[in-house]
């Protein structure tokens, strides 16, 4: 996967040059909960459907586009704007999710990356299976 150059384009939020660790992250998402009383509403049920609700709103901003455009679509400062704006929706769903359950989400994603190394071996030292995994 290609990586970005976050201030290349104005369609993103300006460059932060430290960011806030994942932990510090979920607590300023439950204390904004917290301070609206939204708790009795963030139950696993209830966040995995609105992220799924915002995966989708992400998908809608690529649903017409060509491979190419698509490629291209954070050229474009209002659009860049859309995505970085829903990638955030997401991840805070995601998060609130992760936290509610009490799931170590890097832990949870290096335990997977682990697994499918082992699944799928570089080809010429395994199987040779080279199904992307989900």
């Amino acid at each position: 996967m290609g990586r970005r150059d976050p201030g290349r384009h104005s369609g993103t939020p300006e460059r932060v040059t430290e960011h806030p660790d994942l932990a510090a992250l979920q607590r300023r998402l439950a204390e904004f909960a917290a301070a609206r009383n939204w708790q009795p509403y963030h139950t696993p049920k209830n966040l995995v459907a609105a992220l799924s609700v915002e995966a989708s709103e992400l998908v809608e901003i690529f649903q017409w586009l060509t491979p190419e455009e698509s490629a291209r679509v954070m050229d474009d400062p209002g659009t860049a704007h859309r995505v970085s704006d829903e990638v955030a929706d997401v991840l805070a769903y995601l998060l609130q999710f992760c936290e509610v359950l009490g799931i170590d989400p890097l832990a949870a994603l290096a335990a997977k990356i682990d697994r499918n190394e082992q699944r799928f071996p570089v080809p010429g030292t395994g199987d040779g299976h080279q199904q992307a995994d989900s």
